[in-house]
């Protein structure tokens, strides 16, 4: 790439509309900014634009799925992902975000759900009380979902889905299906995941009752054969919906096949606002 190209694809990417969401573009440096400029130039957008990024970026008014994958490619270069695998990263979330398919089955009315019901993006999340990403990667969109960068965006819904190979897992996830029947969910299942590496079936009694749970109360729906049959309907649902891992994450109805980070889902739950909103375009 020359140097003329590389400095347009800077001033591009850091004026106008793009102003605020192009810091990791403008760090490249010339190398990383010819591989970033390459990627753009041959990557079409799913949405909104009909042409290859660097195109749509330059159109007028401009698609903002444009300046946000331009953004992403950019991050990803500066991570030092080599271009196969940035090809391959878009090329899953296109998949995510044009769905297809039959639509999934998830019956959210007795699922925990967290976040504004007005929001414009339902995020369903199938995870196992024992996953170790899930302990990880929830808490985090449970945050932004509450007070971040999406709490105008989505709320958040959970489906739990024990896996085998998690040792206690069945025992766990009774816990977290005992603390639906209490309204207490989301703060048993914070609880939970912030001592994941403690986990016992008596511990999760203590944690039950350090988010305000009756002791006594939570033990026996633990073991309430309703309690049961609940986990094991929310299990059912998600192999009908074919789930096999957790966290396995639908946007809208669609499911996730894109790279499972925060950064990731966020860019990507924005981007689903953006669409359903109508708000596509920049036009200042």
């Amino acid at each position: 790439m020359t140097r003329v190209a590389i400095t347009f694809l800077v001033m591009l990417l850091t004026t106008g509309t793009a102003e605020a969401q192009t810091a990791a573009c403008a760090a490249l440096d010339e190398r990383q900014h010819g591989l970033a400029l390459k990627i753009l130039a041959s990557e079409y957008l799913w949405d909104c634009c009909d042409d290859t990024i660097s195109s749509c970026l330059e159109a007028q008014p401009t698609c903002r799925l444009a300046v946000r994958i331009a953004e992403n490619v950019c991050r990803r270069v500066a991570s030092g992902q080599d271009e196969s695998g940035i090809h391959r990263a878009l090329s899953r979330r296109a998949r995510s975000m044009m769905g297809g398919g039959t639509p999934p089955e998830i019956d959210l009315s007795n699922a925990p759900v967290f976040g504004s019901a007005e929001a414009p993006v339902t995020v369903v999340i199938y995870a196992c009380a024992r996953c170790p990403y899930c302990s990880k990667l929830i808490p985090l969109l449970y945050d932004a979902v509450g007070d971040g960068a999406l709490q105008d965006d989505a709320q958040l819904a959970f489906r739990i889905f024990p896996i085998r190979g998690h040792e206690g897992s069945t025992e766990a996830s009774l816990g977290l299906a005992a603390a639906v029947t209490m309204d207490g969910f989301w703060p048993y299942l914070l609880e939970s995941y912030r001592n994941f590496g403690e986990y016992s079936a008596e511990r999760q009694i203590e944690w039950a009752a350090a988010v305000g749970l009756d002791r006594e109360i939570f033990s026996a729906r633990v073991h309430d054969p309703s309690t049961r049959e609940a986990l094991i309907s929310s299990k059912k649902e998600g192999l009908v919906n074919g789930v096999e891992e957790t966290p396995t994450i639908f946007l809208n109805q669609r499911r996730w096949v894109g790279d499972l980070t925060i950064e990731e889902l966020v860019d990507a739950i924005e981007e689903e606002a953006e669409r359903v909103r109508g708000d596509q375009w920049a036009t200042d």
